[in-house]
């Protein structure tokens, strides 16, 4: 089956084309990433259709998608999941959400128990924990840094992953507890095909594409207008 990987939950902006077969791991055929948390709405169309365009593939080619679900930022995460639903519907292919951090527990094959942290700005961390299979245990949650800190030393991690955990590694007192710090920083198509590939291969209904926000957007109602003049 050729599928096609998005994600946009982090700063990395993801598209990869992927062959996902039974019999064998995923294989990359393409990808484009870029680390701009400020273009996924410019470029994940863009990158998707060089990747294709590499793999020698066109979009009809394509059996399925699958998209990172967060937890991200709000805007960020909308451009991967909107593509996902528009591609799916116009393509009539099923579009497959997945949590981010489970993409990137695969990428670290770690072996070990292991936590996933992302960057969810206002310093604090989107997190995660996994067993030595890659399989969540905990999470995702969303939470400062130091708070986190005074769980870790109860979950028995061993490894941590994920561009969190290397931007506040230090505050999360990693090196002191043990906890090796892997070089998986941002998904990757073939991470995010192998955390849908038993759904892929097996032609299962999606569950909706529902983003993974974890907290309250900034923007809010406005509040009713003042009067101006005597009641």
């Amino acid at each position: 089956m050729l599928v096609l990987a998005l994600d946009t939950a982090t700063p990395a902006v993801t598209a990869g084309v992927v062959d996902l077969t039974p019999d064998s791991p995923p294989r990359l055929l393409a990808q484009r990433v870029t680390l701009d948390a400020k273009a996924h709405g410019e470029l994940l169309t863009p990158h998707l259709l060089r990747a294709l365009a590499e793999a020698g593939r066109s979009l009809a080619d394509v059996d399925a998608i699958v998209v990172g679900a967060g937890p991200g930022p709000f805007t960020g995460l909308r451009v991967g999941l909107a593509t996902a639903g528009a591609l799916g519907q116009a393509l009539d292919r099923p579009a497959y959400p997945v949590p981010t951090p489970d993409a990137i527990a695969l990428d670290a094959h770690s072996g070990v128990p292991l936590l996933v942290a992302t960057d969810a700005r206002r310093r604090e961390v989107y997190w995660a924990a996994y067993d030595a299979a890659g399989h969540r245990t905990g999470g995702p949650h969303v939470e400062r840094p130091a708070d986190l800190a005074e769980k870790l030393s109860s979950l028995g991690l061993a490894a941590a992953a994920g561009e969190g955990a290397r931007i506040y590694a230090d505050v999360l007192g990693l090196a002191g507890l043990g906890v090796t710090l892997l070089d998986a920083a941002h998904p990757t198509p073939v991470g995010l095909v192998r955390a849908a590939a038993r759904e892929v291969l097996a032609r299962a209904e999606p569950a909706p594409l529902t983003p993974l926000y974890l907290r309250r957007p900034d923007a809010v109602e406005p509040a009713a207008r003042k009067r101006v003049t005597r009641a």
